[in-house]
């Protein structure tokens, strides 16, 4: 089995492929003057966009794990979150408080799905 690394950066792969399975890296949003709520909604487009490239889509994720820069922000990021999952196709998820990279970044996200 070949590991396929489809976007491969200086410090981390952001997506890649192996055995059937999409994984793709913590993301951030790139605007991070919004809440929590549109950060997210950035990330989830990010997900969306990286999924497909692997050919891969968001019914087909097995896994998600979600860090909060302050855990009260729970529901905000459950309205874009909610907004967006295919209901009938929900993974397995986690969410947790915990020290993101600067005071500005309020989530991130991570993702593992199924190809085909």
């Amino acid at each position: 089995m070949t590991i396929e690394r489809l976007e491969n950066g200086q410090r981390f792969c952001r997506v890649l492929r192996y055995n059937g399975t999409v994984y793709v890296a913590g993301l951030t949003a790139d605007d991070l003057s919004g809440d929590t709520t549109s950060q997210t909604k950035q990330i989830l487009a990010k997900i969306d966009a990286l999924l497909a490239k692997a050919g891969s889509d968001k019914s087909k994720i097995l896994s998600a794990q979600i860090w909060l820069r302050d855990i009260a922000d729970f529901e905000m990021m459950n309205t874009a979150w909610d907004a967006w999952i295919d209901r009938s196709a929900m993974p397995v998820r986690a969410t947790v408080e915990a020290r993101l990279a600067g005071d500005q970044y309020r989530v991130e996200i991570m993702v593992t799905a199924a190809v085909g």
